[in-house]
């Protein structure tokens, strides 16, 4: 029973390799705060339906969107996750009514 298995077969490597030494990262943390401010600023001057909108369809919303958020009586920083026809959810499940937002931005 005891059969000798063939032996495998390995190329000789004859030269040098340097996969994965050289690495190069394209994006720089400058244009990721430019991008953010020039999204705040074109937010400004619209109703909270359009600036809802323009947050849930931006690029960077995945699954949730920081924002600030003013309502009549205070000014609150969330992470909301989606909207119906008359809240905000939140992603600690709580539901801000939109009647009661007076503006909101991205952070």
């Amino acid at each position: 029973m005891e059969k000798k298995l063939p032996g495998i077969y390995a190329n000789k490597i004859d030269k040098k390799i340097g996969n994965n030494n050289d690495v190069y990262y394209s994006s720089s943390d400058r244009k990721v705060e430019e991008k953010s401010e020039k999204e705040s600023s074109s937010l400004k001057g619209k109703n909270i339906n359009q600036k809802l909108n323009e947050i849930f369809n931006s690029p960077n919303y995945i699954y949730k969107a920081n924002v600030k958020i003013e309502l009549k009586d205070k000014t609150v920083s969330k992470k909301i996750v989606g909207k119906n026809s008359t809240h905000l959810i939140t992603i600690e499940n709580e539901l801000i009514p939109l009647s009661d937002i007076v503006d909101i931005e991205m952070e």
